[in-house]
């Protein structure tokens, strides 16, 4: 089982890797990359092709900005953000419009995919399915476990825009999976 990421544990390879140690930043990576990899996933709507891209640029723009790094919070923390940061940019840049949602027909009928609990595969599905603003707000807020008033800031939408997204999406992910509101 590999180490737990912690802040001891990286601190010397932080500061080796900030002034240009690249055996140093491979320890970084191994040690971080499941982490930074599961969020970019879930925010990419389970794309794995686009996930592994996006958490490839989360770690070029991490090295690149590793010298400034200021030690004012664990070295795992600042990647997590610039890796969600990584996302969010991407999510904007593809235009995602924070209150579209996709037509109802888009979803997936409930009567063709039956949904069990247990069937993870399933809900990421449904997940990935949801319009890219709302499946971030969602995967920030429920998974994440960010606050509406983070999420709006990272988003550029209103506290109040950031609740009904992530209310709209849960109403869209049950439609998915086939319960009743």
């Amino acid at each position: 089982m590999p180490p737990v990421p912690t802040a001891a544990h990286d601190s010397d390879d932080v500061r080796a890797a900030a002034a240009g140690d690249r055996h140093a930043f491979q320890r970084l990576y191994t040690l971080h990359v499941g982490r930074v990899y599961g969020a970019l996933q879930r925010l990419a709507g389970y794309d794995h092709a686009r996930a592994e891209d996006l958490t490839q640029e989360a770690f070029i723009r991490a090295w690149q900005k590793l010298p400034g790094f200021r030690h004012e919070s664990a070295f795992g923390t600042w990647l997590y953000r610039l890796a969600v940061n990584v996302a969010l940019m991407d999510i904007r840049a593809r235009g995602a419009d924070p209150v579209s949602v996709r037509d109802h027909e888009l979803l997936p009928d409930p009567g063709e995919t039956p949904f069990c609990a247990a069937e993870r595969e399933e809900l990421e599905q449904a997940i990935g399915q949801l319009p890219p603003r709302a499946r971030a707000v969602l995967v920030l807020h429920d998974i994440e476990g960010w606050r509406h008033e983070d999420i709006g800031d990272e988003l550029g939408m209103a506290v109040g825009t950031s609740k009904a997204q992530l209310h709209r999406a849960r109403s869209l992910l049950r439609k998915a999976l086939g319960e009743r509101s």
